[in-house]
């Protein structure tokens, strides 16, 4: 899994700031207000920062945004990164800060200079989670190089404060290793490998093999993967940091590793994307990876099913009916709409064994919701208004967007079916609803739900704030503040 780039804390001393081979962060608010740092800074550039302090280059600046002075006299860093930051800064402009300051580090060493921040752990997670590159399958691909070391009047406050936010920062780095894994890397038995490693963090981990699934009547999800040499699978992650008998929150992913269509075939253009058709069940391993080491004090059970759609001579086809675990049956018109057969069968399933306090499934589900909302939010479906608008609270104080949808009986009747109890796709129309009203059909009536269609911002095609080119880790963050926020007790 790739590395958070080594970070340390240490007490702030400004003897150490000529010698420092690397880049030297700084912090100076809108009015150039220089703190010690800076004027030490100052006096080794013989007024150089100053000077750019009162350019118009800086005061242009917005809060966040960095300025760099490359190759500074009297100092041995490769540059000086002048940063705009007032003391009580937000947390978004922190974060923007940090990963301003990624962006320039390249393989550098960097000295930050917290100065008087209020919230720099907030910087430090900003910096954390931008500083990310890929490249595990380039033949001249390298770990990132460098660490970062974050001066501080109080390091270990500060380091105290960061911990439980690197560990976000870790949980996401890992969805975004598996959404961006090419799927002949990532197979379904890699995948369930690479979840039964966590383990080793303290998750309880167990993996429902093939025979497993269909004596349990996973039907759907079975017929998904049928078409594939690959094995499907269910993995349960189980974090159990709350009190001994409360019921857990129970996280659900779509885990296709690949998905051609099936006999529905996609076409060609852009399938290579579908790599990224996982990246729900990626999202439940990077907050259950996060929750694991963070130590929160919550129970949460993270599902995820495992298969991959291909077409072949035993693939699943248009018009075939499938029972499904709950014992529904399902004509399958578009064998395409695969996503909702391999949910529907893991959502009961948890509802059955762990009588969840709430569940929320996430994952790439449809074409039509990035066609409604693009790749600025996910789109949200939901049964209860107050888990819903406590979840849409969390993604708003993380910047991760979520927009919520509507839902109704208008849409359901469009999945009657002639000779089922119900189709897997209502037509065009309305798309990610008749999507949901499919899912909402397998959650009981006291059961709390979100459903998350994560379509168009699981992996993109532009940076993000905090995200390069590619997998964006996004929900991991907002998850993990639901949790903390709703579930964990003191």
């Amino acid at each position: 899994m790739t590395a958070l780039t080594s970070m340390s804390f240490a007490e702030t001393d400004i003897d150490k700031i000529a010698d420092h081979v690397g880049r030297v962060a700084v912090m100076i608010d809108a009015e150039g207000k220089m703190n010690p740092g800076a004027r030490r800074i100052n006096k080794l550039t013989k007024g150089a920062l100053e000077r750019l302090v009162q350019s118009t280059q800086f005061t242009d600046l917005k809060p966040g945004d960095v300025l760099s002075m490359g190759y500074p006299t009297g100092m041995a860093a490769e540059a000086v990164d002048v940063v705009q930051l007032a003391n009580n800064a937000g947390v978004h402009d922190l974060r923007k800060a940090g990963a301003n300051l990624a962006k320039r580090r390249g393989t550098a060493d960097v000295m930050v200079l917290t100065g008087g921040l209020r919230k720099a752990a907030e910087l430090c997670f900003g910096l954390a989670m931008r500083d990310y590159t890929f490249e595990d399958n380039k033949s001249n691909g390298k770990p990132r190089k460098g660490a970062v070391t974050v001066m501080s009047s109080a390091p270990d406050d500060l380091k105290a404060a960061a911990a439980p936010l690197l560990a976000i920062a870790e949980g996401a780095f890992m969805t975004r290793d598996l959404t961006n894994e090419p799927a002949n890397v990532l197979t379904t038995t890699e995948f369930a490998n690479r979840l039964s490693e966590m383990k080793s963090i303290g998750l309880d981990v167990e993996v429902l093999d093939e025979a497993q699934l269909e004596t349990l009547g996973m039907r759907t999800l079975l017929s998904v993967g049928q078409g594939s040499d690959s094995p499907s699978y269910v993995v349960v992650m189980t974090w159990n940091g709350g009190e001994k008998d409360a019921a857990p929150l129970a996280l659900v992913g779509k885990g296709v590793v690949f998905d051609t269509g099936g006999i529905s075939l996609k076409p060609g253009a852009g399938m290579e994307d579908m790599t990224m058709d996982m990246g729900g069940a990626g999202v439940v391993a990077g907050v259950m990876r996060s929750l694991a080491l963070r130590k929160a004090k919550a129970n949460v059970v993270g599902l995820v099913g495992i298969v991959e759609n291909m077409p072949s001579g035993n693939a699943t086809r248009p018009g075939d009916v499938i029972k499904t675990m709950k014992g529904d049956t399902v004509e399958v018109i578009n064998t395409d709409a695969e996503g909702r057969l391999v949910l529907c069968d893991v959502m009961w399933y948890a509802q059955e064994r762990f009588k969840p306090a709430g569940m929320i499934d996430l994952a790439t589900l449809t074409g039509a919701i990035v066609v409604s909302l693009g790749a600025e939010n996910a789109g949200v479906f939901s049964n209860n208004d107050p888990l819903c608008n406590a979840f849409l609270k969390a993604a708003e104080a993380e910047n991760e967007g979520a927009w919520r949808m509507p839902m109704g009986k208008g849409y359901d009747d469009l999945l009657k079916s002639r000779i089922a109890d119900m189709k897997n796709i209502g037509g065009r129309m309305g798309g990610a609803v008749t999507a949901a009203q499919f899912l909402g059909r397998f959650v009981k009536d006291e059961t709390p739900w979100i459903h998350l269609d994560i379509a168009g911002v699981a992996s993109v095609k532009s940076e993000t704030a905090l995200a390069p080119t590619g997998a964006t880790g996004w929900g991991v963050a907002a998850l993990n503040r639901l949790i903390s926020d709703n579930f964990e007790g003191e």
